[in-house]
């Protein structure tokens, strides 16, 4: 087993009332090493000024933690098979969809990997699709969510 830790932290502003509303969500996630994100609301949720559209929100790295595991995967999966991929680019959006009244879920995450290739052992499209779907049943964040997943690859 393994155990992963962030620290997230909030401060109310001297000058906000809190109880009226109008108070800044923005944030700050810690992690092991040192890293500090700025975070926010989303947006599109909480209106600017309370968020910043600037920083990370929740949903965004929850897109980004399914995109980033499943590449992790494709590229070990690839180093693997002898493929030698020279770039990797995933342009994947999540869609947030109510569910029910007053509740909303993320329940469908678009991956759209975009790989350059070089060497002798050039995938065909059979290939990337067999190592794509073998990268989905591996990564963990994917079999930790019921979100649909969907990989949609660009040649």
């Amino acid at each position: 087993m393994f155990e992963y830790s962030a620290k997230i932290s909030w401060e109310r502003g001297k000058d906000e009332i809190y109880t009226d509303k109008k108070y800044s969500r923005e944030h700050r996630w810690e992690f092991d090493g040192g890293l500090k994100i700025e975070a926010t609301p989303s947006h599109h949720i909480v209106p600017v000024p309370y968020s910043n559209p600037f920083a990370i929100d929740p949903e965004q790295a929850f897109v980004s933690s399914l995109s980033s595991c499943h590449m992790l995967f494709f590229l070990d999966l690839c180093s693997q098979e002898g493929i030698v991929v020279d770039s990797y680019i995933d342009n994947a959006i999540g869609e947030l969809t109510r569910i029910a009244q007053n509740k909303m879920a993320l329940t469908k995450v678009t991956l759209k990997p975009q790989a350059t290739y070089s060497g002798e052992n050039i995938p065909s499209m059979e290939k990337l699709q067999e190592i794509h779907h073998r990268s989905h049943d591996l990564c963990y964040i994917a079999n930790s969510v019921t979100t649909e997943i969907v990989t949609e690859i660009i040649s």
